[in-house]
């Protein structure tokens, strides 16, 4: 991890979260974010006029901070990302965590720089296509592993010098086809969004897969092989469908987990391939 006191990181003040409908947070969000404000102020008052952590505070680090907190949010989402909960992992006070993290949206700032480093990605070597490849197949990767990150994906500035680090590779994979810098940055969000929609697609069908486990373990066999009898029999039937029909009859099951890498391979060619058609060279 990044030494991040060296330099500190221009953060930019994000604005008050809303849901997707663009309400206000509820009332108890506010007040939360309220408290959070005054400690961290509370903190910073103190730390203006020189004092110092309490012994048992010291002990902290700040990368051991944004480790629990990873840890927390691989484990159980980004809503369970807090100061309180972080604390309680480490088996400290809340309060204790302010003297090294000013506020939730820093600690989330530094997971997310953290998480940047992990993926680590690699000097342009000339070749964009298999760059871009290369650089697909880590995020996927890195999201898979922490797919909690896609809540921030793509909707905050860099959170750190690990993710200014990687956009700046990330762009200069493309700096050298001819193109100028509008479609420098079109190609790369473009890759970049293919990889988010594509790990969202698989993380939706692990979750359906452990439910349908969920509810076939209350389940004896003969019910499960008639239930999935009855539901390949009306597909087979349903001649509206005549498409779905040839895909049943084919055995292609659109969502199987053995044809993920497949998938995202297959889907990744066709993209690049369409790029390729778009640069200077092509025409």
């Amino acid at each position: 991890m990044a030494e991040y006191d060296e330099e500190p990181w221009p953060r930019l003040q994000p604005p008050p979260a809303r849901g997707i409908t663009g309400a206000w947070p509820d009332p108890e969000e506010a007040r939360r974010a309220r408290r959070e404000q005054r400690i961290s102020e509370h903190i910073e008052r103190h730390r203006a006029r020189g004092a110092q952590p309490r012994p048992r505070d010291r002990g902290l680090s700040r990368e051991e901070i944004v480790e629990a907190a990873i840890a927390v949010a691989d484990a159980e989402g980004p809503d369970a990302i807090s100061m309180r909960r972080i604390a309680r992992e480490l088996r400290a006070g809340a309060m204790s965590l302010y003297w090294h993290v000013a506020s939730k949206e820093e600690l989330i700032d530094l997971m997310l720089d953290s998480l940047e480093a992990e993926i680590g990605v690699p000097e342009p070597t000339g070749d964009w296509q298999a760059d871009l490849r290369e650089l697909a197949h880590r995020h996927r990767a890195g999201l898979l592993r922490h797919p909690w990150v896609m809540e921030y994906a793509a909707n905050r500035p860099p959170s750190g010098p690990n993710d200014a680090r990687n956009l700046d590779l990330m762009l200069g994979m493309v700096a050298g086809t001819g193109v100028d810098a509008r479609m420098m940055v079109d190609i790369l969000m473009t890759v970049v969004t293919y990889v988010l929609g594509a790990v969202l697609r698989e993380v939706q069908e692990m979750r359906s897969e452990r439910i349908r486990a969920e509810r076939e373990a209350i389940m004896t066999t003969e019910q499960i092989d008639a239930e999935r009898e009855r539901f390949h029999q009306w597909l087979a039937n349903a001649d509206r469908y005549p498409n779905i029909q040839r895909m049943v009859k084919a055995g292609v099951d659109p969502d199987a987990a053995e044809t993920r890498d497949e998938r995202f391979e297959f889907g990744l060619d066709c993209l690049l391939d369409g790029i390729a058609a778009r640069l200077p060279a092509a025409g």
